[in-house]
């Protein structure tokens, strides 16, 4: 029976692919699932799969999101499959501002509106800031003048939340238990990575990596012996005051555009009344 390699190996062998057999192989090694496995969660024989990973077979378009669909593929992988096969793409990836994604954009709007007077944020898979409400602008005013904080972090590129809770001219100086977020923030983006193999976003953990202070068995996240939170919260040191908030993250449940199947939107909530009330004088001011 085909057993599954070392998660690097499998994880190298997904990004670097370059035909739909070694693509093929490379996720199933990634999802660690033995041929056997994954012959019968998509529905064809054991032989047949060997055959498409060696190149000796093969798929048609319908077996190529088969298997997808049995890897939990996200659907900018499953485009890439397809491509390999040899198909066009399946799923469009549309800008927020393409008329089809109207309904997108105003559930987007509806729920950063109606969270005032707290924090919220749209961003991409990188992390990238799309959209934000009144309140997570304001928030961000107190780390002092925002926009050449941006300059320094991000330079001319898009506005990254992670890059500006790392870098040390960001808002790490403003973060009371940066290390303890920072440890999270590292851990969830790496395995999000390796879970999808997305070079794009293991590009990005690598650049954070490089910043001064940040060091590199960050990479893995730290195991306390004390019982938790319920959620771990974000404490800011901002205009003479301490901000305390706590992050939810929310996706669409049913996308079929690569852009909606990977937009996120955190919406941070108070962990005390004195966070609450600063985040009301905020909204009102």
């Amino acid at each position: 029976m085909d057993k599954a390699p070392p998660r690097a190996e499998a994880e190298r062998g997904a990004l670097e692919a370059t035909s739909f057999g070694e693509a093929l192989r490379g996720w199933r090694q990634e999802r660690r699932q033995s041929q056997l496995a994954l012959s019968l969660a998509a529905g064809v024989s054991q032989r047949h799969l060997s055959f498409l990973e060696s190149g000796r077979a093969r798929p048609s378009r319908l077996m190529a999101l088969q298997l997808a669909e049995a890897l939990d593929l996200p659907l900018r992988q499953r485009n890439q499959l397809l491509i390999a096969a040899g198909f066009a793409p399946s799923y469009p990836k549309r800008t927020l501002a393409h008329p089809d994604m109207a309904p997108i954009r105003r559930a987007l709007d509806m729920l950063l509106q109606r969270h005032r007077p707290y924090p919220a944020v749209v961003i991409d898979r990188q992390w990238n800031i799309m959209m934000m409400n009144p309140p997570m602008q304001r928030m961000l005013s107190l780390l002092g003048d925002i926009e050449a904080i941006w300059r320094t972090v991000c330079g001319a590129g898009p506005r990254n939340l992670l890059k500006l809770s790392m870098h040390p001219e960001g808002a790490r100086p403003h973060i009371l238990n940066w290390e303890e977020v920072a440890t999270l923030l590292l851990w969830r983006t790496r395995h999000e990575a390796e879970a999808q193999c997305d070079a794009a976003l293991h590009e990005l953990v690598d650049e954070v990596l490089q910043y001064e202070g940040v060091p590199r068995q960050w990479r893995m996240r730290e195991q306390s012996t004390a019982v938790p939170a319920p959620a771990l919260a974000l404490r800011y040191g901002v205009a003479g005051a301490e901000l305390s908030l706590f992050s939810m993250l929310s996706s669409f449940g049913t996308a079929l555009d690569v852009t909606a199947d990977e937009v996120r939107v955190e919406t941070f909530f108070p962990t005390d009344a004195a966070s609450e009330a600063l985040l009301q004088r905020l909204d009102a001011s």
